[in-house]
């Protein structure tokens, strides 16, 4: 029983984060169907409520150009199926025939899958079960519109909050980067190779919370776009985007560091003794970082925990004579070079800051 209570517990937090998009998307329509017969005067304006859905969607993301792209496609589909079929008839070679001109039309008009894909959908409706006799091709265009405007209106006026899903992915990338730094602290100062080997096994598979942290800006910052209550967050979506990609450049360099970390363990080569105390005070200042920058705050403290790291890893102080071990010290300057663009500095900014890679 108690296995059976967890997966429903799971199964349901799982519907709750995507309660409201459901929502969303249900009511929109609903909507595009009332507006397309109420207003436009359709009588079966079933393109309406499909192009809502198809905008909107469960995953959220790129809804903007989404209505663009469905409206082309069934601009497209619709025109190529109502003039073919209205001379050709409908039939199996007709509508192969429609499809294949339809999705190639869009094709050579350089338009997209989404444009492909519904233009090749919109004849086979007009093909088999919209003949072009029981409804003309621009009513169907309308309806299109219709159902994307709408889409667009509920996303503007029951928003999602676009911070939400940022802090959650937020948290997420700035912990796999944190673990990975102490985990290779911990790895250097034990001389453990094997741990050394789950941390970089870790880090190879650290991409998906990237790409989830990546796509979670992109739908917030489309929803501060489009909804005015949320406008007030563009401001701090700013900071995750300037953010986002340094992060995604020290989880790499962190990698190749493990990668390096490994072999040097492996050889035999003796590592500098700070070196962990640098990974580890990485590790401390991303977690300042990944506070400062969910309360919305400028990442000053972030900035000048970097730097404090960085400082006690000079040459001079962290030396390193195998190959892999000189690596290692590159990557860590390379780490502290992409944490302080995480913090909005420039690239140029960041090198300058940092004290000079030279022995005394």
């Amino acid at each position: 029983m108690g296995a059976v209570r967890e997966e429903v517990a799971r199964r349901l937090k799982r519907w709750q984060s995507t309660a409201l998009p459901i929502a969303q998307t249900a009511l929109a329509a609903g909507l595009s169907w009332l507006v397309a017969t109420e207003v436009v005067g359709h009588a079966h304006p079933f393109f309406a409520p499909i192009a809502a859905v198809v905008c909107l969607g469960v995953s959220l993301g790129q809804r903007l150009r989404r209505v663009v792209e469905l409206v082309v496609g069934v601009s497209v589909g619709v025109g190529v199926g109502d003039v073919l079929i209205s001379l050709i008839g409908s039939g199996p070679w007709q509508i192969a025939l429609v499809v294949g001109l339809a999705m190639s039309t869009t094709v050579l008009l350089d338009g997209g899958a989404v444009i492909s894909l519904q233009a090749g959908s919109s004849a086979v409706l007009v093909a088999t079960l919209l003949p072009p006799s029981e409804g003309g091709g621009l009513d169907r265009m309308v309806d299109a519109l219709v159902g994307g405007l709408v889409g667009l209106a509920v996303t503007a006026l029951l928003p999602a909050n676009p911070l939400t899903v940022a802090h959650r992915q937020a948290k997420a990338v700035f912990g796999e980067l944190t673990e990975a730094l102490r985990g290779v602290a911990t790895a250097v100062a034990d001389h453990d190779a094997v741990q050394a080997a789950g941390v970089l096994a870790r880090l190879r598979s650290s991409q998906n919370a990237v790409d989830q942290f990546t796509s979670a800006l992109k739908t917030g910052g489309e929803i501060a776009t489009i909804a005015p209550i949320r406008w007030r967050s563009r401001d701090e979506l700013g900071r995750y985007e300037r953010a986002a990609a340094p992060v995604d450049y020290a989880l790499r360099n962190t990698r190749v560091l493990a990668r390096r970390a490994l072999a040097a363990l492996r050889d035999g080569e003796r590592m500098p003794d700070v070196l962990p105390d640098v990974l580890r005070r990485y590790a401390d200042a991303v977690e300042v970082l990944r506070a400062e920058l969910g309360r919305g705050d400028e990442p000053k403290q972030a900035r000048a925990a970097v730097r404090d790291a960085a400082a006690s890893a000079t040459a001079h102080q962290l030396g390193g004579e195998g190959f892999s071990t000189k690596v290692v010290l590159a990557q860590v300057r390379s780490v502290a070079v992409d944490l302080l663009q995480a913090t909005g500095l420039s690239r140029a900014e960041a090198v300058e800051s940092l004290p000079p890679l030279t022995r005394r």
